[in-house]
């Protein structure tokens, strides 16, 4: 008796000690956002959309509205006791150095480096192995606050000439320099206006690149770009000049790449509609006026130009075989029905590179790598052996070169760096990373569960060792599911907040994704889309079943398409979590297509135009118009001002409406980063304030001590 009085007064204690924590944050009043009775029509069906004003980004109501929500927000986080103590403690986990992977051009070493905290890392360069290294790069000094991004820079196959992009403020229009790299002079004027691009030179002469018409009209950030073009840049004369290769008026709708062999023989183009399936051309650049020849001629499936071997090409497909293959053919009959298996489809998803002459077949097994080594001629080599089960990436090099890089990581090792010897197979470490994590004492490991359809979901779960599994461990959820995209295992500095306060991360690999290949895609797209919130809800059930932790203890997290995912879940089990973290999100179904390149999201979502029965679809589920007066766990979604991916209006419009149908005690706040986009170039301070402030919110709103 005296042992159940006891228990019941420490329950006591911790509930008031919660109810404490959250009566001590005076919460200033939302925004009183105005609504307008704007209605679209769709199959003799009326839908409201009074918070359709959100949507002009440039609107000084917009801006006001933003600047008030922002208050609001910051407002509550400040009151966090611990937040500062959080950010000092992630600071310091975050201070050490980082590299990168070493690559060669002409006759320097590069790699990039981020001495701990510096906004942007650092490219730098050494002659040979073992020269010193000196700065050739630092991004931290094209603007003051650290918010202009290096994204990406090519060299001529001599090294002597470098084409870099920088975006600014986190926008994906990019500006492009060339420079010399001797002195890093600049050549000819800046490039301006490019969206979507890679670089590929031809010789010293130009380059190629793609880019959209910018808008004429409106939001420069959040119009819509249809015309994406190639063009051909000839060094030292102006943008304006710039020859038109492929694409324009005639292919509408279309993302266009283009990228040349690296004995620049063969210039080799992609057009795509959607993130999935690709036409293929090529052009033989070897003969003068050579014509681009269509080699795949339709976008119902996947086709890349890994390598050549003169007129021999290499290409790793996915026709007729769902998780790839790799096939060559002669570019004099380069078409589909000449194509010959080299490398044959397996059971586990195929992706490659090429180096030292070598095929690296890099493999998904249940989401982690394996990966094989095969010379050109299809013979199977070796099996590269890794240090754990985990995530590889890397391999590709120069055909001359003797080694390669590729960089290890999973949930619970550090990115370690491997110099591999192509010759003997032989991997050695190059560089270790230096942050202050003991892999010992965490364990991270794979479970598979069954969701609604009695489909196997695999997903991996970490967490300290010792961990008492009594359902009371802060557990963050975060998934994806769509597009292709595969989630491997990767470390996170930022999650050792969570494990080390006797927290669980998971991650379940849902349907949508490129897991298994695009079967596994293709069973989560369009009116199979439910299966993806299936799996995520049944990814949290077994979590709870299985005492890692309890609905009091769950956070639910996802970006982009994952901010979808965390959207659709709130509108249909906002009983199964406590805290919600909606990031970038993809929340408006039927308008998603209207702003920048969303018309390209429509083979992975259909459109509300489609059919009335898509309509219907994407209506019942679509995260704003799902939402209803009724109780909501505790939200923040977050976004940024110069998202034009993912426009902010979508995250806008569903805060908006979401504070308003809120009739629980739980805050619902919108967080909105300011000089940045979807994600990729934010300044270290920008990551950090953002990790702090998801964790301090989440312990927070469970009760976790700090």
């Amino acid at each position: 008796m005296k042992k159940t009085t006891c228990l019941f007064a420490l329950a006591v204690l911790l509930y008031s000690y919660t109810q404490a924590q959250q009566m001590s944050i005076k919460t200033l009043p939302y925004p009183q956002t105005k609504k307008t009775d704007t209605v679209d029509t769709y199959f003799g069906t009326h839908v409201p959309d009074p918070y359709r004003w959100l949507e002009n980004d440039e609107a000084a109501d917009t801006k006001a509205w933003v600047k008030e929500e922002n208050k609001v927000t910051q407002n509550y986080l400040g009151q966090i006791p611990y937040r500062e103590e959080m950010r000092k403690q992630l600071e310091t986990l975050w201070n050490y150095e980082k590299y990168s992977a070493p690559f060669k051009e002409g006759k320097y070493t590069y790699f990039y480096k981020n001495d701990g905290l510096q906004s942007q890392s650092v490219l730098y360069r050494q002659a040979g192995d073992n020269g010193t290294p000196e700065i050739f790069l630092d991004p931290n000094k094209f603007s003051a606050d650290g918010t202009t991004s290096l994204q990406g820079i090519e060299f001529t196959k001599n090294g002597d000439l470098a084409a870099y992009q920088i975006s600014e403020g986190g926008s994906d229009w990019r500006k492009v320099i060339v420079i010399k790299t001797e002195d890093k002079s600049a050549v000819g004027d800046t490039l301006i206006d490019i969206k979507f691009s890679g670089l590929a030179w031809k010789s010293t002469d130009g380059f190629y690149y793609s880019s959209y018409d910018k808008p004429k009209a409106g939001s420069q950030l959040s119009g819509l770009t249809q015309y994406h073009k190639l063009y051909y840049h000839k060094l030292g004369t102006p943008q304006s000049s710039d020859k038109l290769i492929f694409g324009g008026d005639k292919t509408p709708r279309r993302y266009i790449g283009a990228y040349l062999t690296e004995d620049e023989r063969f210039l080799v183009i992609t057009a795509a509609t959607s993130t999935t399936g690709n036409e293929l051309y090529i052009q033989d650049l070897s003969k003068p006026n050579s014509t681009i020849v269509n080699v795949v001629d339709n976008f119902d499936n996947e086709h890349n130009v890994l390598d050549n071997v003169g007129s021999k090409l290499y290409i790793l497909t996915n026709i007729y075989s769902p998780n790839f293959k790799i096939v060559t053919v002669d570019a004099a009959t380069p078409t589909i029905t000449h194509w010959k298996n080299l490398i044959p489809e397996t059971k586990d998803v195929l992706t490659a590179s090429t180096g030292g002459g070598k095929i690296f077949a890099e493999y998904l097994k249940d989401a982690t790598s394996f990966v094989q080594q095969y010379d050109m001629n299809g013979k199977l080599e070796r099996t590269i052996t890794l240090p754990s089960v985990g995530t590889a990436a890397g391999f590709g090099t120069k055909k001359e070169e003797k080694e390669t890089y590729y960089t290890f990581t999973n949930y619970v090792y550090p990115p370690t760096i491997f110099k591999l010897d192509i010759a003997s197979g032989q991997s050695t470490v190059y560089k270790k990373s230096g942050v202050k994590f003991d892999p010992e004492q965490y364990e991270s490991k794979q479970v598979f569960y069954t969701s609604k359809d009695k489909t196997k979901i695999p997903m991996i779960i970490t967490y300290k060792k010792g961990t008492e599994l009594n359902g009371e461990n802060p557990t963050l959820l975060y998934a994806y599911g769509g597009f292709g995209v595969s989630l491997t295992p990767a470390f996170s500095t930022s999650n050792i907040i969570l494990l080390e306060h006797g927290g669980i991360y998971a991650v379940p690999n849902l349907r949508g994704g490129g897991e298994y290949g695009e079967t596994w895609h293709r069973k989560g797209i369009k009116m199979k889309k439910q299966n993806v919130f299936d799996d995520f809800i049944a990814a949290a059930e077994y979590l709870i079943k299985n005492k890692y932790t309890s609905k009091e203890k769950l956070a639910i997290s996802g970006g982009s398409n994952g901010g979808l995912l965390i959207g659709a879940m709130l509108t249909q089990r906002p009983d199964l979590f406590k805290v919600a973290f909606p990031a970038v999100g993809v929340l408006d179904m039927l308008r998603y297509n209207k702003f920048t390149a969303g018309a390209g999201w429509s083979y992975d979502y259909g459109t509300a135009e489609d059919s009335e029965e898509m309509f219907k679809y994407l209506y019942n589920y679509s995260p704003y118009h799902a939402l209803k007066p009724q109780q909501y766990p505790a939200t923040m979604i977050t976004t940024a001002d110069h998202d034009d991916r993912v426009v902010p209006a979508h995250s806008f419009k569903f805060g908006a409406r979401l504070q308003e149908y809120q009739q629980g005690p739980a805050p619902t706040l919108i967080r909105i980063e300011t000089k940045a986009g979807h994600g990729a170039g934010q300044s270290t301070a920008q990551v950090i304030s953002g990790q702090v402030d998801k964790w301090a919110f989440m312990f927070w709103n469970m009760g976790v001590k700090w």
